[in-house]
């Protein structure tokens, strides 16, 4: 009997540690986040690896071409000479990649977007650029011969923008973040453009307190609507940083929050448990 009891008791303890432990694990667990766009992602105390840790699956990266060497800055990149677009995320991407099992985050498929917003000359970065690229091209999203293949990161470019290359290239491992004004009005496919965006002053005036009004939440939806049925993710940059802007921007389908606080939007995102159209 002593040795029944025993055992009863040790099972009540275990079953109570387990209880104990269950919403700490749920709260660990890093859930992939295909909405969240990490803003000048290199602006925080961990490039790249503050964003994951969120469950970020979009990030940007600002590059000079400077000396020969692409370098990760917002203004000036004399002081940022060792922060170089390898360094800071291709080569932690790929080791990540290849330490997870071929993945960024672990059973999720979809590929993490790395735009790249071009600071110097649109044609002679990119042309410093594409040598890097091929360097690490076993994980990045190809065009080839007019179909898209897509792997563990997709490189967009944004800033200046390198047209006349990216357009007349049929192999390459980069496309180019569209102007979402002039979306609805292109013809060319998602070989060239995979994403549209806009400063969201230069569309909507909103500040996210009270309702929307109803003419600018038409006005989203309609370039939201244009740019899906081209196969194009929306995002509006530079928008309000608060709850109500976020919700109404969801739910217009716009595709990538754009947020500097990273935490902040997890949660919200979180919390809501979003279903709106596709992100990846």
């Amino acid at each position: 009997m002593p040795t029944t009891t025993f055992k009863l008791r040790l099972l009540k303890t275990t079953i109570f540690v387990l209880l104990l432990a269950a919403p700490f694990s749920s709260r660990c667990q890093l859930i992939p986040l295909p909405n969240a766009f990490a803003h000048n992602d290199y602006s925080h105390k961990r490039p790249l690896f503050d964003a994951l840790d969120n469950g970020y699956n979009n990030v940007e990266a600002d590059i000079f071409l400077n000396n020969g060497s692409l370098i990760v800055a917002h203004i000036n990149p004399y002081f940022k000479q060792g922060h170089t677009l390898e360094a800071l995320y291709l080569k932690p991407l790929l080791d990540k990649i290849n330490q997870n099992h071929g993945r960024i985050y672990s059973g999720y498929e979809h590929p993490l977007t790395l735009m790249i917003d071009i600071k110097t000359d649109a044609e002679q970065t990119y042309a410093a650029l594409k040598v890097l690229l091929e360097k690490y091209s076993s994980i990045l999203t190809r065009y080839q011969d007019g179909k898209v293949y897509y792997k563990q990161i997709t490189v967009v470019l944004s800033g200046n923008k390198p047209f006349k290359s990216i357009t007349t290239e049929n192999n390459r491992l980069a496309f180019i973040d569209e102007d979402l004004r002039a979306a609805a009005r292109d013809t060319i496919n998602s070989g060239v453009f995979m994403m549209a965006s806009c400063k969201y002053n230069k569309l909507l005036s909103w500040d996210g307190y009270g309702q929307m009004p109803d003419v600018e939440k038409n006005l989203l939806s309609a370039y939201v609507e244009k740019c899906h049925r081209l196969g194009k993710r929306v995002r509006l940059w530079a928008s309000p940083e608060n709850m109500g802007v976020w919700q109404e921007l969801l739910n217009c389908g716009v595709d990538l929050i754009n947020t500097d606080r990273l935490v902040q939007l997890k949660d919200f995102l979180l919390a809501n448990k979003p279903v709106y159209a596709k992100a990846d």
